[in-house]
């Protein structure tokens, strides 16, 4: 299955009352494949606040996305935690509700060998029939899937895809090694054109909520031979890129990226806690990068 090349880890609206806003739901997933051009969304990713939406919200998500986007574009659930249990269950309960693949981060915390990350992929990738993408951010889980774990984990059928946040080198020996078809995303918005130089195949994205179009136009660029243009759009795009993540202090995501979106018209409300809303001060740089 082709994911597309432009994915958008899609933020999860909140009202005031920092309950679900499904209404507002509905329109950002327009908003996302219409105006930004996204070809796939990951469904409560860590970008839509996975360890704090329940699976009672997550599976009305799951199922509300696939009604609502009737197949405009491919629906990824955000089903990985660090219980293997726990994900095989959920996995299972979003096959059910007619989601298109899986995606599945590295266990957090726990810090598991390469062998434990093998084993807990391979135990949810099997209890499923449909296609599953890995996710490695060392950053946040305190472990990293190593190369070769993810080439070896890319010869069970359904695991297709990785979304990997590492460095272009781990992302270019996972390229050369991996089983034929697999297909290799950035998860780093800055890297998503270096990305795509050692035979990536797109981004798993957050800056494209507001940039998605530009993203695009990078991205097809490069495919139509244009490199010098990449380049350019590269360039116009890498501060929004850092400073979503860097505004001007490091802010964790997505309040940036909420904050962004508001500020765009597209109501997404706050965050929930621990994490919180931006400063006045941070939310005048997101306001300056947006122009």
């Amino acid at each position: 299955m082709d994911f597309g090349r432009l994915i958008t880890a899609m933020v999860t609206p909140f009202d005031e009352q920092l309950q679900v806003d499904w209404a507002q739901f509905d329109k950002l997933l327009d908003y996302l494949i219409d105006e930004q051009q996204s070809d796939s969304l990951v469904v409560c990713g860590t970008t839509g606040e996975s360890p704090t939406v329940n699976d009672e919200e997550k599976l009305r998500l799951f199922e509300a996305a696939v009604k609502h986007v009737e197949g405009r574009a491919k629906i990824i659930a955000g089903t990985g935690s660090n219980n293997t249990a726990h994900s095989i269950h959920l996995s299972q309960e979003a096959e059910k509700l007619g989601v298109d693949a899986l995606l599945l981060v590295a266990p957090y915390y726990s810090k598991p060998s390469q062998e434990g990350l093998y084993q807990h992929f391979k135990a949810i990738a099997e209890s499923v029939s449909i296609p599953v993408i890995l996710y490695n951010v060392p950053g946040r889980t305190g472990v990293n899937i190593d190369p070769d774990t993810t080439i070896r984990l890319s010869q069970i059928p359904n695991i297709v895809a990785t979304k990997d946040c590492a460095d272009t080198d781990q992302l270019t020996q996972i390229v050369a090694g991996a089983a034929p078809g697999f297909l290799v995303y950035s998860g780093d918005d800055t890297t998503a054109l270096p990305a795509l130089a050692v035979g990536g195949h797109g981004i798993i994205s957050v800056a494209s909520h507001v940039i998605g179009k530009e993203m695009k136009s990078m991205i097809n660029s490069y495919l139509q031979g244009n490199v010098k243009e990449a380049a350019e759009w590269h360039g116009k795009l890498l501060p929004v890129f850092r400073g979503l993540f860097f505004c001007p202090h490091r802010v964790p995501n997505p309040a940036p990226v909420k904050h962004a979106l508001n500020l765009r018209g597209v109501q997404v409300g706050g965050v929930r806690l621990p994490l919180v809303n931006v400063t006045e001060q941070e939310g005048q740089f997101i306001a300056s990068l947006l122009g």
